[in-house]
């Protein structure tokens, strides 16, 4: 199925379109939420959410600004962050048990080492140190440019500057 025949089908509330975004994306959302969110039930509400908010906002997609995965990517990182950002999501983190850190050390290993099967991990050792540290801050551990600013002690239109021009060298080292 083509995108625009998946989007015809989505606007019409079809549930064909549904089951078929689910199976074509849904791991790779689900990815991006565990590694933010390690508990993995959390991380399956967090999917589950995202797909409503897919299905219900659908209308507001424009395939001129973008492609469907890249808009559904920042839904689900959106909603991962509002998520972590909760009450209830930092409470239950002060509640966890010993097993869970475990399984947390495991998990961002395996997230690592599939970072260096795609291959990405040596695109980003060329980049500078600074770009290092800002894909870093804001694409693999979720923060927002504001806390990145707080983090690394730099001004926050420096933070904006800089995440722009690194990922224009990274885009420059992938040929894309």
């Amino acid at each position: 199925m083509s995108q625009e025949e998946v989007l015809s089908l989505i606007e019409k509330k079809d549930g064909k379109a549904y089951t078929y975004l689910y199976n074509m994306y849904s791991k790779s959302l689900f990815a991006v939420i565990t590694n933010l969110i390690k508990n993995r039930e959390e991380a399956e509400d967090v999917l589950q959410d995202v797909f409503v908010k897919i299905w219900s906002n659908i209308d507001s997609y424009n395939s001129d600004k973008g492609r469907l995965y890249t808009w559904m990517l920042n839904i689900t990182r959106n909603t991962t962050i509002d998520k972590m950002r909760s009450k209830g999501y930092n409470k239950s983190l002060k509640n966890q048990e010993l097993d869970n850190f475990v399984g947390i050390i495991d998990n961002e290993n395996k997230f690592m080492n599939k970072i260096d099967i795609i291959g990405v991990s040596e695109f980003i050792k060329k980049l500078k140190p600074k770009c290092i540290q800002i894909i870093d801050l804001l694409f693999f551990k979720g923060y927002t440019q504001a806390e990145t600013s707080e983090e690394l002690e730099i001004p926050l239109g420096t933070v904006k500057t800089l995440n722009r021009t690194c990922i224009n060298d990274l885009r420059t080292y992938l040929q894309v």
